[in-house]
């Protein structure tokens, strides 16, 4: 528990990403694949005529790669997996225990050997 005095310690290894940050990485997975489609149009606009089964693949690429683009977009900030406690407990101290040579009884001695 923490005492009144201390300050209270907060870990940020385990902290999400910005806001900011997962949307521009969203942005850029979508473009990224949004132009792999418009890379598999083209091809299959060019090669219809000379590899026919090469142009049918990408155009099936080309329409497939909208939905996927887009689900890959949208996964995002929920699967945030279970993050660390972000509050760390001030570190307990432990008591000083009795000095050494001191003894437990009223202030006599014992002689080695004997209990």
């Amino acid at each position: 528990m923490r005492k009144q005095g201390e300050p209270e310690v907060f870990r940020i290894t385990g902290a999400r990403q910005g806001l900011t940050d997962d949307v521009r990485g969203r942005q850029r997975r979508y473009i990224i694949s949004m132009s792999v489609r418009t890379l598999s149009v083209i091809a299959a606009a060019v090669l219809w005529n000379v590899e026919r089964h090469v142009a049918i693949v990408a155009l099936a690429l080309g329409v497939l790669l909208p939905y996927i683009a887009v689900v890959i977009a949208n996964a995002g900030r929920e699967s945030a997996p279970s993050l660390p406690s972000a509050y760390l407990p001030a570190p307990v101290r432990p008591a000083l225990g009795p000095a050494e040579g001191s003894t437990a009884e009223s202030g006599a001695e014992r002689p080695h050997g004997t209990a």
